[in-house]
């Protein structure tokens, strides 16, 4: 399968609206697979895993997360204020049918890595389930 760039549509309105940055961020990731699973890896740095919501769902990947916000002190001078509170949300269709039960996630120097079984060729049951985050 040919690498397709990825571009954000949003990058170049947040740059149109320099001082009111948006807060929805659409992290990068890549998606591969290996004999047995699926394997995501989502940048998302500066994240607590405690803050991540990862859930598979009819083949199809959802990730949340929210950064923690950082106060402006007034004492520190400010010229410019550009880092605040962040969301990062992406839901993404999967190449082949996996088992969600059965996912699991660990997050390391800002990169959440998840990993999915593939399926038999059976359906899994039809449901959402939530997927446990480890952090090293």
């Amino acid at each position: 399968m040919p690498l397709i760039p990825y571009h954000n549509p949003f990058w170049d309105l947040e740059n149109f609206f320099e001082e009111d940055h948006l807060t929805v961020r659409s992290p990068r990731m890549d998606i591969y697979e290996t004999e047995r699973e699926v394997i995501a890896e989502v940048e998302l740095p500066g994240i607590d895993p405690k803050d991540t919501n990862v859930e598979v769902q009819e083949n199809t990947l959802k990730v949340e997360a929210k950064g923690k916000e950082k106060k402006e002190e007034k004492k520190k001078g400010y010229y410019r204020k550009e880092m605040s509170g962040q969301y990062y949300k992406r839901v993404v269709p999967l190449p082949v049918e996996v088992i969600g039960k059965k996912a699991k996630a660990s997050y390391k120097d800002g990169i959440l890595k998840i990993s999915i079984p593939k399926a038999r060729p059976k359906k899994e049951k039809k449901g959402g389930f939530k997927v446990k985050i480890d952090s090293e």
